[in-house]
């Protein structure tokens, strides 16, 4: 019944109570997402609504502009309940949104314990490993035993983040080994740690991109990564629910970018919000239109003699990006996942160039054979001219759409940078001043 209810978009205010059974009855995940499609007048009251515990763990599942609502929408006490249960990692993500004020506020009511945590990860530059990891971990020492490391776990521990692992360190925190909860489950109680804890331990470092952990954690298959500090000493771990979240977010940044949208504009994002994300760019395109433009103007009079090249010169130009959108996603993507580096550039030139050989020869066959229809009989020559710019054309774009983020990866920028608007428009300015100087050259030779 409460899910039908969001489909229409409202609350059932006579009914609060049956209301509230209802959202505390959820999945905190499902609740959240319920609140969140209400409208927005809607959205605190509905939160109100849940118990303690339930509003603590929907809390961390809405998105932080309703977060923001919230927590505006609150007494300073809840609150500060909330923004306590909060794991360090989500809290500290929660504060970049927010107002320095407001965030100020919230630090002064956390606990001695809790403040340390945040201001820890919120020391750390965004998109760092430092600044995604949780401080809540298992932390045993060498010298336990395993009885005596479950019962601390029973003790203190059902809290952390993840118990899978057990990270075991010396005096001065450094790590040193790690041990799995399976593995202390099936070992006799009274043998130590260090017995049976691995000392081949996967870990990054708090300045690694978020990315590199991401792929690290997928190449190891690993549910948890320790995060250790210029010391090598144990700061944090990162999980796999992190990875997901940073897996998400990248190749969502990446997509845009390759479309042209900047920031991290959403589905649903306000009218306002969209324009503002989106303007730029096409600001931007606007001027390397002209660019591509002022390659055609120069020739005016070239397309008033031969008037076919209005309607061959658009099919150049969306066959040839097509092509150079192709080869960029793939490249981007493989750069992305971490399935290639700069050092293999030369493999999947040759690659494309392999396999445009035979894509340049069909498309500039299907242009040229276009071209000979629509051409009249004098001007059949026109036909071979656009076939042989489309191979020249297509055997750039793949070049373009291959070497272009590689160079860009090598220089430590973001492959991404390359956007699919920017490199078909820079091929359009070369396509068109190619063929139309050849169309030129032809003309004085048959006329």
């Amino acid at each position: 019944m409460l899910m039908q209810d969001v489909s229409n978009s409202g609350i059932d205010i006579a009914d609060l109570n049956q209301l509230k059974l209802d959202l505390n009855c959820l999945q905190p995940v499902d609740a959240g997402e319920y609140i969140t499609q209400l409208p927005k007048q809607q959205r605190a009251i509905a939160f109100r609504l849940l118990n303690k515990h339930q509003a603590i763990d929907v809390f961390e599942y809405l998105p932080k502009e309703v977060q923001e609502e919230i927590i505006n929408s609150l007494h300073d006490v809840q609150v500060a309940q909330i923004v306590e249960a909060m794991s360090p990692d989500e809290r500290a993500e929660l504060f970049d949104e927010l107002p320095a004020g407001v965030v100020k506020r919230l630090l002064q009511e956390l606990s001695p314990e809790q403040r340390q945590a945040t201001a820890t990860i919120l020391g750390y530059s965004e998109g760092t490993a430092g600044r995604v990891m949780t401080t809540e971990y298992v932390r045993l020492r060498q010298g336990l035993t395993v009885g005596e490391a479950l019962s601390k776990i029973r003790r203190q521990d059902e809290d952390k983040e993840t118990i899978y692992y057990a990270y075991v360190t010396d005096d001065d925190r450094q790590l040193v080994s790690v041990v799995s909860l399976r593995q202390l489950l099936f070992t006799f109680p009274d043998v130590l740690i260090r017995d049976i804890a691995s000392n081949r331990v996967i870990k990054v470092k708090t300045e690694m991109p978020q990315e590199e952990v991401a792929r690290i954690m997928q190449r190891y298959d690993l549910i948890a990564v320790p995060v250790v500090d210029r010391e090598d000493r144990l700061v944090g771990i990162i999980t796999i629910d992190d990875v997901v979240d940073i897996l998400q977010e990248e190749a969502t940044e990446d997509i845009q970018k390759l479309a042209g949208v900047s920031g991290d504009e959403a589905a649903l994002s306000p009218p306002q919000v969209t324009i503002r994300k989106r303007l730029p760019w096409l600001l931007g395109n606007i001027g390397l239109y002209i660019g591509a433009a002022s390659a055609i103007a120069p020739f005016q009079s070239v397309i008033s003699h031969v008037p076919v090249l209005a309607v061959i010169m658009p099919i150049l130009s969306n066959t040839s990006g097509n092509v150079a959108i192709q080869a960029l996603s793939v490249t981007v993507r493989g750069l992305g996942v971490g399935e290639v580096t700069p050092l293999d550039t030369m493999k999947i030139l040759r690659k494309e160039i392999l396999a445009g050989l035979g894509t340049a020869i069909a498309l500039g066959t299907a242009l040229g054979t276009l071209s000979l229809i629509w051409s009249p009989a004098p001007e059949r020559w026109v036909s071979i001219v656009a076939a042989t710019v489309m191979i020249v054309n297509v055997f750039i774009a793949a070049s373009l759409g291959t070497v272009l983020p590689m160079s860009l990866k090598r220089l430590n920028l973001d492959p991404a940078l390359i956007s699919g608007p920017l490199l078909t428009t820079t091929l359009d300015a070369i396509g068109f001043f190619t063929f139309l100087s050849m169309i030129s050259v032809a003309l004085q030779i048959f006329n």
